[in-house]
């Protein structure tokens, strides 16, 4: 700093090299994250897999490659936030208590499906995307058996 005391030039600093630096630290900062968030994301999937909640292997193949589709309820509540109700796998009995508990009305119909087991949810309808309100009726359909 010296050097610039007794002169009229002013100082020059390379503003697109900082700049450029400071964006490379910030986006090496966020890729780390991400990483952390999917190894994590991946250690949990893998814990229930062992675990053996809610296991695709458990289930037909016609039933989990729709399961995410066809058994998940999306409810609107009255401020306007939107919540996702995954039913795939669950008792008859707790599917009726989670959508009792947020004023669905719950209508059960059973079919036969190969694989399952008895009273567990192999559809809903509506389902997402279609969004349901309090009041409506979620028409679900549990295995036989």
């Amino acid at each position: 700093m010296n050097d610039f005391v007794n002169t009229a030039q002013t100082p020059r600093f390379d503003t697109a090299a900082i700049a450029r630096g400071a964006r490379r630290k910030r986006a090496t900062a966020l890729t780390g994250i991400v990483a952390a968030l999917v190894v994590a994301g991946a250690g949990t999937a893998l814990a229930t897999g062992v675990v053996g909640g809610g296991s695709p292997a458990s289930r037909p193949a016609a039933v989990a490659a729709t399961a995410a589709d066809s058994t998940t309820v999306l409810y609107a509540s009255g401020d306007g936030t939107t919540v996702t109700v995954p039913l795939a796998g669950t008792n008859s009995v707790g599917a009726r208590s989670a959508l009792v508990r947020l004023g669905l009305t719950p209508d059960f119909t059973r079919t036969s499906v190969a694989g399952c087991r008895q009273s567990t949810v192999v559809a809903v309808s509506p389902h997402a995307p279609t969004v349901v309100h309090a009041g409506d009726t979620v028409h679900v359909t549990v295995c036989a058996g």
